[in-house]
């Protein structure tokens, strides 16, 4: 394992859709020393290694010994013990969303953590998004947001629903730009080609009287990504597609603009790699031994509610086919 002037060692668990990823940028960073990559299918690992000059393994527990930090980037049901088994073992870890499938599994992961000095970063990258960095200093306090997160059918991560997949994302750019305790959540949704909910729409009401209207659904017919936040004399609006910002503030002066006494601002941003940059953040956060942006606990707070966003769904899913079936 490296020391403070070597190279990091760090390995991926779970070489799927996004795994891949995962190693791939790894293996660009001059100061990062890909030690190997597991995953139960050892065809898959045995193909991403030989492409990135690696060492595939087919149990996880094989990097142990050999890593700093890793990626668990597998099913959202295995995130927990194998993210505990690394933590266990003084390894620092970076768990994609959602952290896990329960807020006991997400508190027990924080505990270990905090009581070996060791760091879990939660993969929200949209928080690395640029557009996201942007509106850091734009957005102050809003009082409505809204969002849509639209994706055409991928057959990927299927395993949980829209919620914890895609909705999770907005919910936790939406608490981080609200800065205020939810008070409230109403929700629907229903599973439509899948076994889980995918499609759904969530209203969450927070104390600082800022509302929130979320929808995601993995079943559109185009892939769209929307945020729209209004704030005291002003209002954004995102589209992280097209890469554009429109911003509306009431201090214009020009007559002629197309809403009166209103400044207009349109601004572009480049389309980045929200990846490489989250990477990036972890590699330094081992590095520095300082707390990530998106820590354990911000990642237990989304899932939290996520999680309660999902209740509500499937109370009224029950209530539905207890109706319609007696």
């Amino acid at each position: 394992m490296s020391t403070v002037n070597e190279k990091l060692c760090v390995g991926v668990v779970g070489v799927g859709y996004l795994g891949k990823f995962h190693a791939e940028k790894y293996a660009r960073m001059a100061d990062i020393e890909l030690v190997g990559v597991a995953d139960i299918d050892a065809a898959a690992a045995a193909a991403v290694a030989d492409r990135l000059q690696t060492k595939a393994f087919n149990r996880h527990a094989d990097l142990i010994g050999r890593v700093d930090a890793v990626s668990v980037v597998v099913p959202t049901s295995a995130h927990y013990l194998i993210a505990k088994e690394f933590l266990s073992n003084g390894v620092d870890v970076l768990i994609e969303k959602p952290m896990t499938s329960t807020l006991e599994e997400a508190d027990a992961l924080v505990a270990v953590a905090a009581d070996r000095g060791l760091i879990i970063q939660v993969g929200h990258l949209e928080r690395f998004n640029p557009a996201v960095v942007a509106l850091r200093d734009i957005v102050k306090r809003p009082l409505f947001i809204e969002s849509h997160r639209l994706s055409m059918f991928r057959g990927r991560a299927t395993d949980v629903s829209v919620v914890l997949d895609l909705m999770i994302h907005d919910i936790d750019l939406i608490t981080n730009f609200a800065q205020a305790e939810l008070i409230s959540v109403h929700a629907a949704g229903v599973p439509v080609v899948s076994g889980e909910v995918d499609i759904a729409n969530a209203r969450l009401e927070f104390d600082s009287g800022c509302v929130a209207n979320v929808t995601a659904s993995r079943i559109s017919i185009k892939d769209e990504r929307k945020i729209r936040l209004f704030q005291r004399d002003c209002y954004t609006s995102v589209d992280f597609v097209d890469h554009r910002i429109t911003v509306i503030r009431r201090e214009g002066h020009d007559p002629s603009s197309l809403i009166p006494g209103m400044d207009i601002q349109q601004l572009s941003f480049p389309q980045g790699d929200a990846l490489d940059d989250e990477l990036k953040a972890f590699v330094q956060s081992v590095r520095n031994r300082k707390p990530p942006q998106v820590d354990g606990r911000v990642g237990r707070d989304a899932l939290r509610i996520a999680l309660d966003v999902m209740a509500q769904i499937n109370s009224k899913i029950d209530r539905y086919l207890s109706l319609n079936h007696s």
